[in-house]
C-alpha cells in the first residue's frame, strides 16, 4: 500500500528565491530515495508564492525511511525561516487517506 504525502505552505515575500533553490535541492534528494515513487513541488499562477507539494511512497517502511532521513530537521528548520506559518503549523507531512 502506498504512502502520499502532502503539504502547502506560502513563501515570505523576498524569500521566492531561496525557497525554489531549496525545493530543487530536495527534489533532487528525495527521489533518490529507494521506495519513492513521485516527488512535485509546484506553484500555482494564480497564487505566485504558494507552494502544493506532492509525495508517494510504496509502502510505509520508505515512508518512514523517509521521514528519519539526515537532511530533513535541516530542511524543514530552514525552511520554517522562509514561510508565513510557523514551524509548528507547517503541514509538511500529512498523511493523505
Amino acid at each position: 500500500m502506498t504512502k502520499t504525502l502532502f503539504a502547502e505552505f506560502t513563501v515570505k515575500e523576498g524569500s521566492e528565491t531561496r525557497v525554489a533553490e531549496m525545493m530543487l535541492e530536495l527534489t533532487q534528494l528525495v527521489r533518490q530515495e529507494p521506495g519513492n515513487e513521485l516527488f512535485l513541488p509546484y506553484l500555482r499562477e494564480e497564487q505566485p508564492r504558494k507552494y502544493f507539494v506532492f509525495e508517494v511512497y510504496r509502502d510505509d517502511a520508505a515512508f518512514q525511511e523517509h521521514i528519519t532521513a539526515a537532511y530533513g530537521a535541516r530542511f524543514n528548520k530552514e525552511l520554517a525561516l522562509h514561510i508565513e506559518e510557523s514551524a509548528s503549523q507547517l503541514t509538511w507531512l500529512t498523511p493523505l487517506q
